[in-house]
């Protein structure tokens, strides 16, 4: 067999697609899957949306890229229509979440400086954290697997235990810029963090001047059925990164930010050559007339309900295989007691689509525009494997 010509980085599974309608993917040997991995949060709108399509299509037929020398109309049109949906007076594009992050960690440490306090550029974050590869942000993670072999973490981010608000007063110092958080935790396990503290991380940013930036790269544009997760708890946050499901499965990310807190970002002091590109913001303003319509928002919160309840009774029947259900809408993670990967691998087997994370959690993250027949199919998939588990299990004992 001939070697890979790629990075060794990805643990691949043994799965290649070739195109996909709505929640269902199919291989390139014709197998269908029911997608409720949706490329990690991204294809929020499923496959092959028709809006999107056109959207994409049109636009490509057009103009491809013209950098951020010039105007881009798109990108003026779905900054305002995000400014006029959010907290947010300013908007980044990036093209990831990992941009984003660095774009928000870049305006905190900015936004001192420009007020006369250079010396505040540290950022207070969670223990489980996920906020992106680059050096930045997987030191802001703290995840040693992932800052392993890479040179001296870079400095100012001081991690602790996630929704330990009396860590988070102590931390707090002189040098101190904003606290990071993400209000559900994909990657470290589907972990929510109550509304409560979300509120008092709030309190203590007003108490000390600092900013609060929020990572809702996974848990945004739907996904927990608000637009944006913290709203659940009634509170706004000073900046916030976003990407996955903005771009429906196109590479598009934001940093938004209340005018105070950007108002370090002038001329020369950031920059992107393909963020915010023509074809990008033509799919992200197609991925906004979807999810603002009347009514989709709430369908999501509804069909989250139907999905939980449904997972509920299988974790109820397999206990020695699925310990509970962890997340908010269409967010959501069973705790495996059985290995993650044995459960995903089982799934596989009932051709349903998953993804894993800290914890010995599973993820199910299915586009938001499943059907509740589908979420009953799925659930139906999970039953069986999870009874296929058992029963090994009953085998080998």
């Amino acid at each position: 067999m001939r070697e890979s010509a790629l990075y060794e980085t990805f643990a691949r599974q043994p799965l290649a697609f070739e195109r996909g309608e709505g929640c269902w993917i199919i291989t390139t040997d014709g197998e269908r899957y029911l997608d409720f991995a949706a490329g990690i949060a991204v294809n929020s709108l499923g496959h092959a949306h028709p809006h999107l399509v056109a959207a994409l299509t049109e636009q490509a037929g057009k103009l491809w890229h013209v950098s951020n020398l010039y105007e881009i109309p798109g990108q003026s049109r779905l900054g305002e229509r995000l400014v006029a949906n959010t907290f947010a007076d300013r908007v980044f594009f990036t093209n990831s979440g990992g941009e984003a992050l660095e774009c928000a960690i870049k305006t905190a440490r900015r936004y001192h400086f420009v007020n006369g306090a250079p010396e505040r550029y540290r950022i207070i974050t969670f223990e489980g954290a996920f906020h992106g590869r680059t050096l930045a942000t997987i030191a802001a993670g703290g995840q040693a697997k992932y800052l392993e072999g890479f040179g001296p973490k870079v400095e100012g981010f001081d991690q602790v235990p996630f929704g330990d608000i009396d860590a988070v007063v102590k931390a707090i110092g002189p040098e101190t810029a904003g606290i990071l958080v993400e209000p559900l935790q994909g990657e470290g396990g589907i972990r929510t963090l109550p509304n409560a503290s979300l509120r008092r991380l709030r309190e203590l940013c007003d108490r000390h001047g600092l900013l609060l930036i929020l990572d809702e790269v996974q848990s945004g544009v739907g996904r927990t059925g608000k637009l944006f997760a913290h709203e659940w708890a009634e509170i706004t946050p000073d900046l916030m990164a976003v990407a996955k499901g903005i771009g429906g499965g196109f590479p598009v990310g934001a940093c938004l930010a209340t005018a105070e807190a950007a108002k370090g970002m002038t001329p020369g002091t950031h920059g992107t050559t393909f963020g915010g590109n023509p074809l990008a913001m033509a799919v992200g303003n197609a991925v906004l007339d979807v999810v603002l319509e009347d009514g989709f928002l709430e369908e999501i919160a509804r069909k989250g309900l139907l999905f939980k309840q449904g997972l509920a009774a299988v974790a109820d029947e397999f206990p020695d295989v699925i310990e509970g259900i962890r997340g908010e809408g269409l967010m959501l993670g069973l705790k495996c007691k059985a290995p993650n990967a044995a459960v995903q691998q089982a799934l596989r087997a009932e051709k349903l689509l998953a993804v894993p994370a800290g914890d010995n959690v599973l993820r199910l993250l299915p586009p938001l525009t499943v059907s509740e027949e589908e979420i009953r199919e799925a659930v139906a998939r999970i039953h069986n494997a999870a009874a296929a588990i058992q029963a090994a299990e009953k085998a080998d004992a």
